[in-house]
């Protein structure tokens, strides 16, 4: 092409921005006739755009953005006051949480409120570690280090980095975590070093000299996360990328090699890992063999990384087997599970050791045998009767001088899910507290309360939610969408990946795109800055009611308001 060649090319391109402007609309134009055309004329899959061509998309528009913008121009009646969504965010931000003036509606809806002491205490007069003790008869007993933890969220229904954020936040604010029914995988281990478990049972792969001096390079003029990703790829193959863990300190990446002899597994808990609570729901993920049945050693083998054992009866929104959509199964998730990967994952609706009192109960003291730590159940309480069939069930195994549980988790029917049916969210199970009056009533009356402890899980986001709760018997709180939110969830209610539609924050997803932009150690701060807000909170209130520890609260520390 010789000069004047291109010189008219050129001037083909150097054009009034006016006459671009029209260009545009011309082809804009083009496009939507187009549509207007295929929506009236062609398309018969739906009826109101055939007779309101292009404006009708707009409702499906805005139906889209119904759910994610929501919670900016509506109440937040789905998750409570907009003051406690705020009152979260700014404690996991760490900045100053209160407010300048009450809520517009100071009362609102409720109707207990606490008893004020006539002489009040400091808050350094109240009792700064707050804990409990489960499994006092075990072999090895449970003292948590606070009276609040992580609900069970599986490793898949939340992204890995979401997992190993939560797991930070959880080692470094001294509070449990719960597994969920996805069982124990790597990305518990996060805040784990190699200094504090060089056990044999770990599988390690270590970079080559180049690519530690890239990682190191990268780590220099970029940050953790990005020279985190790309050392990953150099170390570790694409198949196995999400079941390591990085060492920061050593660089190299390791994972937990389930077939390894028990012999070669940390004798006790590492000091580097979080309290892990395993959960085991009906699927039996993370301690089944590869026919799906039970598998005792395997079992043994996890327990050396946990502190106790939930099996999940049921739980509040959804009183069905566990889902996870094959959007969710991943290689990774099915390499943890033992499952098929790219499938829809539905889990029986019923415990395979819960076909009766005494089966189920002989499972739990099976349990308590092999691990020598506590094991508890979580249900969801309907009436009174059905709650005391597993009280007089429990009773006469105390008096044969059998095991019984060791705690119970009570779940309220109004307790949340990402994904559940709707028919269930809010028809099946009491609330909350109607349930814990029934549980701590019918556990004193057949002589069982001073042995099993309970813990409570409903809608909890701020101190005095749990306080409350503590007051009509719990004696710890686990708390899910709470973390959820100071993890970084914006409430867009997009946690089940179904039609394609996922987390947009990468909380809840395995959209490797979204998961790779997540935070994953500056969320960690976040939910342990959360906890600790969370402790201070309660201390606070415990102050002005005139106590000096949880266990002081009851019943009659509260007041019931018309």
């Amino acid at each position: 092409m010789n000069k004047e060649d291109l010189l008219d090319y050129i001037t083909i391109f150097d054009l009034d921005w006016s006459v671009w402007v029209k260009l545009l609309l011309m082809i804009l134009l083009v496009v939507l006739i187009g549509v207007a055309i295929y929506d009236r004329f062609i398309q018969r899959k739906n009826q109101l755009l055939i007779n309101f061509p292009l404006i009708g998309r707009l409702r499906y528009f805005f139906y889209l953005l119904r759910n994610p913008m929501r919670q900016y121009f509506g109440d937040e009646t789905f998750y409570d006051s907009f003051e406690k969504i705020e009152w979260i965010n700014k404690s996991a931000r760490k900045e100053n949480p209160y407010l300048s003036f009450s809520p517009s509606k100071p009362y609102g809806n409720q109707k207990i409120l606490f008893k004020h002491a006539n002489f009040v205490k400091e808050v350094d007069e109240v009792d700064k570690e707050l804990s409990v003790v489960f499994g006092e008869k075990r072999k090895i007993p449970y003292v948590s280090k606070s009276i609040i933890g992580r609900s069970a969220m599986s490793d898949g229904a939340i992204s890995p980095e979401g997992t190993r954020a939560f797991s930070i936040g959880s080692f470094r604010g001294k509070f449990p975590i719960n597994t969920g029914e996805g069982g124990l995988t790597s990305n518990f281990f996060a805040p784990l070093n190699l200094q504090d478990c060089s056990s044999p049972c770990l599988e390690i792969k270590k970079g080559t000299w180049f690519a530690r001096m890239v990682y190191r390079i990268l780590r220099f003029i970029t940050n953790k996360e990005v020279s985190q990703r790309v050392y990953k790829k150099m170390v570790i193959r694409q198949k196995d990328i999400g079941t390591f863990i990085f060492d920061n300190k050593k660089l190299v990446y390791y994972r937990i090699n389930w077939t390894k002899p028990l012999e070669q597994f940390p004798p006790m808990v590492p000091t580097g890992l979080p309290d892990i609570i395993l959960q085991i729901g009906s699927g039996l993920y993370g301690v089944r063999d590869a026919n799906g049945e039970f598998d005792e050693e395997r079992y043994k083998k996890v327990m050396r990384f946990c502190r106790m054992t939930e099996i999940k009866l049921a739980q509040g929104a959804k009183q069905t087997g566990g889902k996870l959509l094959a959007e969710k199964v991943n290689a990774d998730i099915a390499y943890y599970r033992g499952i098929p990967a790219h499938q829809d994952l539905i889990s029986p609706n019923r415990f395979p050791f819960a076909q009766d009192m005494e089966t189920f109960f002989d499972f739990i003291s099976r349990l308590q045998a092999l691990s020598d730590k506590p094991v508890g159940f979580k249900i969801v309480i309907s009436t009174k009767d059905d709650f005391e069939d597993y009280a007089k069930a429990m009773k006469q195994r105390k008096e044969e001088g059998k095991s019984i549980t060791d705690f119970l988790t009570i779940d309220g029917g109004d307790g949340g899910s990402a994904t559940a049916p709707l028919e269930m969210m809010s028809k099946i199970g009491l609330p909350i507290r109607e349930s814990l009056r029934i549980v701590d009533e019918v556990l004193t009356q057949y002589g069982l309360r001073d042995e099993i402890k309970i813990i409570a899980a409903e809608k909890v986001l701020t101190p005095d939610d749990v306080v409350e709760l503590l007051c009509y018997g719990a004696d710890f709180i686990n708390i899910a969408r709470g973390f959820m939110i100071s993890a970084g969830c914006i409430r867009a209610r997009e946690c089940s990946g179904a039609g394609g539609r996922n987390c947009p924050v990468g909380l809840a997803t395995m959209d490797p795109i979204k998961r790779s932009r997540y935070l994953v150690l500056q969320k960690g701060k976040h939910v342990a800055n959360y906890h600790n807000e969370l402790i201070y909170g309660v201390r606070s209130l415990l102050a002005v009611m005139g106590k000096s520890n949880t266990s002081e609260l009851g019943m009659d520390d509260l007041i019931y308001h018309n």
